[in-house]
């Protein structure tokens, strides 16, 4: 084989994905400064997809390309470097850590649409096409504020060495404001002694300290804190760092002190073990306490980012990259929708359960709480957002739970009829009380009273208003109204969490994650071509066709002149015969050639060596090409091109031709209301002038409208869900505008929202959740009327499909028809003339042959010129 064969065939295997249809490859960006593990842990995580070893079942089919660049503090090269990435045609891009210039390449990608993936602290964090997998800073702060109170500390000493260290600390420093906490701040100073600041700690005679310092001098700090006492009995210490287990902590296993700590990543955790195991990505780690955070977030990050882009690939048709350009105008189109695809997923990854809050922000998270002793650090409770504290026996805090006990307690629950989340049952009895009532949001304070014990009591909202802040009246309407002014304990439906909202009420841990997306009636078929039936090959093939034709014609013609073996005598009974003639005429030459295509018998039987070894190339290639044809003509042909009217949602602001709107009053609009996005600034406008005519008062409206008119609703990608598994006729457009959760609203500051959280937090670990959903979506209230079941039937070709056909047939009959119409009118004149009769008379002669259907004909002989003259005297 030489070496073009083997270019050959390598390039055919490497392209066997993209003809059976699997995903292209798909470019994604790195910038990496200082930390070398971060750039590994980002390419362990890629080849890690590549092979399939995925957080996420639905992302094993991806397979990304890296493209990694080093970098410095210098902000021009940075921006050079990421506007060479951009132009590379990438998905995304990961990095930099450092903060100076990560926000220009932040600044770059809001601007181009490309999603910003970032693992590194960051003191304010802002909704963008930025995703930070590091926990929220505010949430940060928030579990230092739960565990000092849950210590109970009155008072504490902060040692810090930059202004980061008081952002996490900011809710420790305005306790003793608002209680008799008394506490004070020391600055570690700069360089690399800070004896001098521990010494006037010591002297302070605080006993409770937390020290939060950067990971880098963390040693030292640690190191001189046991050399001037403060690392010693009767001292109690936090140490901030999510870093601290893999720092060589024996030199303090026997000072005596309570040393506390935190991490993110549990190295006894099954998902970290199996990863950290997996022999083809060789970590040369011993174990995942060496494990930094940065590094793990960058391996999570790609998972994340692999899971977010199969769930983009599967709603969106057709999506390319583009090579796109700093000072260019044009933008990707599909990256705001990936971004909120990535935020929207949730996976478990070596930092453990990675999932995006409303704002799109890493606020729900665990952190393991950790004591060092003579065995090194033991884990001693852990601590999740909205859930609180979970302590091991010994550490437990007596009579916590008991006081927040809900047994026995009762709820006045709200609930809309709103499919599935609340219904009236099908019964044909009467029902009173709770009984009524079903659906998704039922079911979830049913399983909840279960695990809690308490009692509840359902009351429909009649107006079907969920709560919207009234600018005159200034007052909440709807279920927060009820709620806000005790009429009511709790609200449960498709009720959207909104910054809005949470500054009258609060909320759960969200119970559904979801998105705006667009609902609108299902593609029409395009109807079939007239040259339909030329669709299995291109045109460039056709016309390789056409000339390998006629070159194999003129080839066989030439080559059946040249060989003697192909002249034979006409006549077999004269052996010696004065001519000879060969089957390779002019005319009959390409009529054998493409009767060999067409596979009809020609009778044709070449006799040389050299004709039979092209007449046998060429049937090869025939039987080959036909094959093909016909194979891909049935697929071409029985497989229905769709037409989509447009295939995302800013395709609808720069059209006259669809109509579109929300539901009045709705978290939906008010999100095209605060968008700052010009397209949808765009159709906020549209919305708002055609109030009357596109706006809905009930998402029931909206579907019908929907179905029967030419009009696209925007609503929540859950309902739109629920609804295309029973209306058959609609289905969802384009990717996910936002990312928005519902939870289960109550009114400010209520003492059982940490229990309501973990009764949530459990339906959802044991997947009951997940049962529930499955239950209302896909199997109650005729739930699998759209699903196709069974094998995929092919559908039968239409005479559309085939006309084309039809035509060329007609046609050739025609022309056959014109063609011996010509020769038996030429015929006839050849007749007359030969003897000399009258046209007439010649034609009336053979139509009455024709009329007989004899099969033998009398030739007719030219009379004689004596003949012609003897009946003309009459001798």
């Amino acid at each position: 084989m030489n070496g073009r064969e083997m270019l050959l065939l390598y390039v055919t295997v490497a392209f066997i994905p993209d003809i059976l249809g699997f995903p292209r490859r798909i470019p994604i960006g790195g910038l990496f400064d200082s930390d070398e593990m971060i750039q590994k842990a980002f390419e362990i995580s890629i080849k890690a997809v590549n092979k399939n070893f995925t957080a996420a079942q639905h992302a094993k089919d991806i397979f990304l390309i890296p493209k990694t660049e080093k970098i410095n503090k210098n902000a021009f090269q940075v921006a050079n470097i990421a506007c060479e990435l951009v132009s590379s045609e990438v998905a995304g891009i990961f990095g930099p850590q450092d903060k100076s210039t990560a926000s220009y390449v932040q600044s770059m990608c809001d601007t181009l649409d490309i999603p910003h993936i970032v693992a590194r602290w960051d003191s304010e964090p802002k909704r963008s096409n930025v995703i930070n997998l590091y926990p929220h800073s505010d949430i940060l702060s928030v579990f230092f504020q739960d565990l000092i109170e849950e210590y109970k500390w009155k008072e504490y000493a902060i040692l810090y060495d930059n202004a980061d260290s008081l952002i996490r600390m900011n809710r420790l420093l305005k306790l003793p404001n608002t209680t008799t906490i008394n506490a004070k701040v020391f600055h570690l100073g700069s360089g690399l002694n800070f004896r001098k600041a521990m010494k006037e700690v010591k002297m302070s005679e605080y006993r409770n300290i937390v020290i939060d310092c950067s990971y880098n001098i963390l040693a030292s700090v640690l190191e001189q804190a046991l050399q001037v006492g403060i690392l010693s009995e009767g001292y109690r210490i936090i140490i901030a760092s999510m870093d601290l287990q893999t720092l060589n902590l024996e030199p303090y296993k026997y000072s005596g002190v309570n040393l506390t700590g935190i991490r993110l990543i549990d190295p006894e955790s099954s998902t970290v073990q199996r990863i950290l195991q997996f022999r083809p990505l060789n970590w040369s780690l011993p174990n995942g306490s060496h494990l930094k955070v940065e590094t793990a977030l960058a391996y999570d990050a790609i998972q994340l980012f692999a899971s977010g882009y199969a769930r983009l690939r599967d709603s969106i048709k057709g999506e390319n990259f583009k090579a796109l350009f700093c000072n260019g105008t044009e933008i990707w189109g599909h990256g705001f929708s990936l971004s909120n695809y990535i935020r929207n997923e949730q996976i478990h990854g070596l930092s453990g359960m990675i999932k995006f809050d409303t704002a799109g922000f890493r606020s729900e998270f665990e952190l393991d709480i950790v004591n060092l002793g003579s065995q090194g650090l033991q884990k001693v409770g852990k601590w999740k957002t909205n859930f609180g504290f979970r302590w091991k026996s010994e550490h437990r805090i007596p009579g916590i739970d008991d006081e927040k006990s809900l047994r026995h307690k009762h709820f006045l629950v709200l609930i809309a009829l709103t499919d599935p989340y609340g219904m009236l049952k099908e019964s044909s009895s009467i029902m009173t009380g709770n009984d009524r009532y079903e659906g998704f949001g039922i079911d979830i304070i049913y399983e909840m009273s279960n695990i809690l014990g308490f009692n509840y009591t359902f009351e429909v909202q009649t107006d079907n208003a969920y709560g919207s802040f009234n600018n005159v009246t200034q007052k909440w309407n709807g279920m927060l109204g009820k709620i806000i002014a005790d009429e009511a304990d709790l609200a449960i439906t498709d009720l959207t969490i909104t910054a809005e909202r949470e500054t009258a009420v609060d909320f759960t841990t969200p119970f559904m994650n979801l998105g705006i997306s667009v609902l609108y009636r299902k593609p029409t078929s395009a109807a079939p071509g007239l040259l339909s039936f030329l669709g299995p090959f291109s045109t460039d093939v056709w016309l390789h066709l056409i000339g390998a034709y006629v070159v194999v014609s003129s080839l066989l013609f030439v080559i059946g002149k040249f060989c003697p073996v192909e002249w034979t005598n006409p006549y077999p009974c004269i052996k010696e015969p004065e001519v000879l003639e060969t089957p390779f005429t002019l005319l009959d030459t390409p009529f054998l050639v493409i009767g060999a295509v067409l596979k009809a018998a020609t009778g044709f039987a070449p006799a040389g060596i050299s004709t039979r070894s092209l007449a046998v190339a060429w049937w090869f290639f025939a039987l080959l090409m036909g094959a093909t044809y016909v194979a891909n003509l049935a697929a071409a042909l029985s497989t229905k091109s769709v037409v989509w009217s447009f295939k995302i949602v800013e395709e609808l602001a720069f059209q006259q031709k669809i109509k579109y709107g929300a539901k009045e009053g709705g978290s939906t609009l008010a999100f095209f209301r605060d968008s700052q996005h010009p397209p949808y600034r765009i159709m906020y406008n549209y919305m708002m002038d055609h109030k009357a005519e596109v706006l809905m008062d009930s998402n029931e409206k909206g579907v019908w409208k929907t179905q029967h008119e030419n009009y696209a609703f925007l609503m929540e990608s859950s309902s739109i869900e629920y609804i295309k598994q029973r209306k058959c006729n609609v289905t969802q457009i384009g990717g996910l505008l936002d990312s928005k959760s519902y939870g289960i609203a109550m009114k400010k500051n209520a003492p059982y929202r940490t229990e309501l959280n973990r009764a949530l937090l459990r339906l959802q670990e044991n997947g009951r959740i997940g049962e529930l959903q499955d239950k209302w979506w896909r199997q109650k209230r005729g739930g699998d009327t759209c699903e196709e079941k069974g094998k995929v039937q092919v559908e039968p070709l239409s005479y559309e499909d085939v006309k084309g056909l039809f035509i060329i047939m007609i046609t050739g009959i025609a022309l056959s028809w014109i063609i011996a119409a010509w020769a038996f009118l030429w015929n006839i004149r050849d007749i007359a003339i030969r003897h000399n009769v009258s046209f007439k008379e010649v034609i009336i002669e053979e139509l009455k042959f024709l009329i007989k259907c004899s099969s033998k004909k009398v030739i007719k002989r030219r009379k004689s010129i004596e003949t012609i003259k003897s009946n003309n005297t009459g001798f």
